[in-house]
């Protein structure tokens, strides 16, 4: 694709080629659903389209009184990489590049670079950012790991519960018959019979059933879950809401994205009182993301996502070992935890048709629910 965006910026703008009537190349390359951007001999911003707009988050009016040091540190492999199109005038891609600075942070992005021979030192870069992608094909690897802790909890459920309801019915009645220091012994039999107990009931939720969905208002399902927090384990902290008043509908099921955002502030609000953090706040934002769509598993029909529900902490970040693993059963970073909380979310995410991203770093956590919106189809009665 990078071949075909340099042909087309070395007719910027549109130029009569051949008696051939002119064409407005900026205005193709503007349509482009990727950031194009070309550098000038001094790194300075030439041309942005509309993607790399939004990809930088600045105005191509604005980019056009800057230098690419400007956005981006100079130890920073893309200055390599450029120099190296330069100096031998060929196409070079970099996968998984990070771009981090105070001004941007995009990991993950897949960058290709083409150089333009009528103008030396001009180079062209196509932006990609393979994150959602990524996310998209872990979210499915999860969800293969959650239906395998489905099956394992109906063997579970039908091969322990009722032996363990067996042995705990044993222990109640040892603890009226036995002195005191038997008794002891009864009672832990008897609570870690319901521990088991409890443990396959939270396996058991991860059951591949139909979901009953309708119209649900995203907001209002996030100010339960806040007050559900302030009134309990975050009653310590600072809320901050970032709303947008315009949001359609989510199509999905209230209950299980309570269940999804009170999952997600838990751990925002366990992450945010460790390390001595004298500020703990966790941020709660919605808006809209055009052009937001993934496909649905198993077939090729694409849904759109356009819908975000962002929920963010200024805890220590994830640890860098767990963050491949993040939503996988089992895993988890704390001593106490069962490491089924996020499996869920991710499971219910799915079932919803939704894609969850995860972006994190020292000092701020954020994780991302994209979410499909109520259609005109769905909204018939």
């Amino acid at each position: 694709m990078s071949s075909v965006v340099a042909r087309a910026a070395r007719l910027l703008p549109g130029r009569q080629r051949n008696g051939a009537p002119a064409v407005d190349y900026s205005a193709v390359l503007s349509a482009l659903p990727v950031p194009v951007v070309l550098l000038d001999p001094e790194n300075r911003f030439r041309y942005v389209n509309l993607a790399a707009e939004q990809f930088l988050g600045m105005s191509a009016a604005s980019l056009a009184q800057h230098r690419l040091l400007d956005l981006v540190p100079e130890d920073n492999p893309l200055f390599l990489l450029i120099e190296q199109v330069r100096q031998t005038e060929a196409t070079i891609a970099n996968y998984d590049m990070t771009l981090d600075s105070p001004r941007l942070h995009k990991p993950g992005i897949t960058v290709q670079a083409s150089p333009l021979p009528e103008e030396p030192g001009v180079v062209v870069l196509v932006l990609q950012d393979s994150s959602a992608a990524r996310a998209l094909e872990g979210q499915l690897a999860f969800r293969s790991a959650a239906r395998s802790v489905s099956g394992m909890a109906a063997v579970l459920a039908h091969e322990v519960k009722n032996p363990l309801s067996g042995i705990r019915g044993a222990a109640q009645l040892l603890e009226a018959s036995v002195g005191p220091a038997d008794r002891e012994l009864a009672e832990l039999i008897r609570d870690e019979a319901d521990r088991i107990r409890a443990l396959v009931d939270r396996m058991e939720v991860f059951g591949e059933k139909p979901i009953q969905r309708n119209a649900v208002n995203i907001h209002r399902v996030l100010e339960h879950v806040r007050r559900l927090a302030q009134s309990g384990f975050a009653a310590h902290l600072h809320f901050q809401e970032n709303y947008d008043p315009s949001l359609p509908p989510v199509w999905g099921n209230r209950d299980q994205l309570v269940q999804v955002v009170l999952n997600l502030v838990k751990n925002a609000a366990e992450a945010v009182t460790h390390d001595g953090n004298m500020h703990p706040e966790i941020v709660l934002s919605t808006g809209f993301q055009h052009g937001m769509r993934i496909t649905v598993p198993g077939s090729s029909m694409r849904v759109d996502v356009p819908l975000y529900v962002s929920v963010r902490d200024n805890g220590p970040g994830i640890p860098d070992d767990i963050r491949p693993h993040l939503f996988e059963p089992f895993v988890t970073s704390r001593a106490n935890g069962s490491g089924l909380g996020l499996a869920l979310v991710a499971k219910i995410v799915g079932d919803h048709g939704g894609l969850i991203e995860v972006d994190s770093r020292p000092g701020r956590t954020e994780f991302r629910l994209h979410l499909p919106v109520v259609t005109d189809e769905e909204s018939d009665p």
